[in-house]
């Protein structure tokens, strides 16, 4: 009988790996990565590894006896360039191919090009894989140690300000540099982003907004500064470009998979269970397209928890399991002694119409709650830990919530 195959390098594939053993299943099972490394989960690259805070083996959820002793091949340097569902084959870049029985296609996404020259000089670094952060990491490091250092971000989603945040805790130089008028404005909206551009502000984190970058100036092949939209230049020695990710949905395009509209989030299009529209094959984290039921409209979510989710979700489906995927999205995020929980979905701009704060915002201990027509539609909790439950408790009731019952909310 063919093998069961998941095709990824990150916390989705071991989740579903995991699962799929846990669940009793004992047929053949390959993981296909395009890494020299066994499956990892992403978060701490921004954050404690980057910093040189935790050691290597912290970023594996399984370690490789865990596959040695599950009896799961890993096939590390390779990529998947092919697939053809009728035949139920993949073929590898170097010509081989790989047929399965049922297949998880996991393979995250890619960083976006900044669309700027310049972008190929030493010193200018995206930030994906365990790679790049090893190599953001020694230059952080080795300039921390030196005392100098100057570090222009670009991007202030959740990855450029995790880096920013790390860089300025190795007391190095930092400027961010966005295109919005406010840090994770996208994603937060201004209210919640002016926060964070507070905390930032208050750590002399220069905040550049409302521009963009025209090009990365250089000498002897290594980057020295940033040069902005209105000719301002801010000197660098490191660049770190975080200016969103683009799904990695190649495979299922060529092989006639079902994929959503960008204007609906792109992606690959599953149903509850995350098949596609091919029956044996699965799709799951950054790449999959997925009904919400509480939402009643798809939604693709670039975060940790997707990954752990929906790996663990998709394995159990791929041996048969109906149940549909009901999660929230949930996602976190520590900067400096700033740590937050958020659960929830918001489309930001006109998915909400206020935000109420509960607690002490200038304490940074808060639950904050994004509202549409006195309906909670999602929350994030600051440095008040255990709050996640009751939140999605008010956001799955649906009900009109008192003014008054959010402002008790943190007592």
């Amino acid at each position: 009988m063919n093998p069961f195959v998941l095709v990824g390098g990150g916390l989705t594939t071991a989740r579903a790996a995991e699962a799929l053993r846990k669940e009793g299943y004992r047929g053949d099972l390959v993981v296909v990565t395009s890494e020299p490394h066994h499956p990892y989960e992403r978060p701490p690259l921004s954050k404690d590894y980057l910093r040189g805070e935790s050691e290597r083996d912290a970023v594996f959820p399984l370690d490789q006896a865990w596959y040695r002793e599950h009896e799961v091949t890993v096939r590390t340097n390779e990529t998947v360039v092919g697939l053809n569902p009728g035949e139920h084959m993949l073929t590898l870049s170097d010509g081989a191919t790989l047929p399965f029985a049922k297949l998880l296609l996991a393979p995250g996404s890619t960083p976006r090009p900044l669309d700027a020259t310049g972008t190929d000089l030493s010193g200018v670094h995206y930030l994906r894989t365990i790679d790049d952060s090893d190599r953001i990491s020694s230059m952080l490091l080795e300039a921390s140690l030196e005392g100098v250092g100057r570090v222009a971000v670009v991007g202030d989603g959740w990855i450029g300000l995790e880096v920013a945040a790390s860089a300025r805790t190795l007391g190095l130089d930092v400027t961010v540099v966005g295109r919005g008028s406010h840090p994770l404005g996208r994603v937060l909206g201004p209210e919640m982003g002016d926060f964070y551009a507070g905390v930032h502000v208050e750590h002399d984190v220069r905040l550049v907004r409302r521009t963009s970058v025209s090009g990365l100036q250089g000498a002897d092949g290594r980057v020295t500064g940033v040069e902005l939209s209105d000719g301002t230049r801010i000197g660098a020695d490191v660049v770190v470009i975080g200016v969103g990710a683009t799904p990695n949905i190649g495979l299922a395009e060529v092989a006639g998979l079902d994929l959503r509209p960008a204007a609906e989030g792109g992606g690959i299009v599953v149903d509850g269970t995350l098949a596609t529209s091919h029956p044996d094959i699965f799709a799951a984290g950054d790449v999959a397209s997925i009904p919400s039921p509480h939402y009643g409209r798809p939604l693709r979510v670039e975060h940790w928890a997707t990954a752990e989710r929906t790996g663990a979700h998709a394995g159990r489906a791929m041996l048969g399991a109906t149940a549909p995927f009901d999660r929230l999205p949930y996602f976190y995020s520590d900067q400096y002694d700033v740590g937050m929980e958020y659960t929830g979905w918001v489309d930001v701009p006109g998915g909400y119409d206020d935000v109420v704060v509960s607690g002490d915002l200038g304490a940074r201990e808060f639950v904050a709650f994004w509202l549409l027509d006195g309906q909670v539609v999602a929350g994030m909790a600051v440095n008040v830990w255990e709050q996640m439950d009751r939140v999605e408790e008010l956001i799955r009731s649906r009900r009109k919530v008192p003014r008054e019952e959010l402002d008790a909310f943190v007592g």
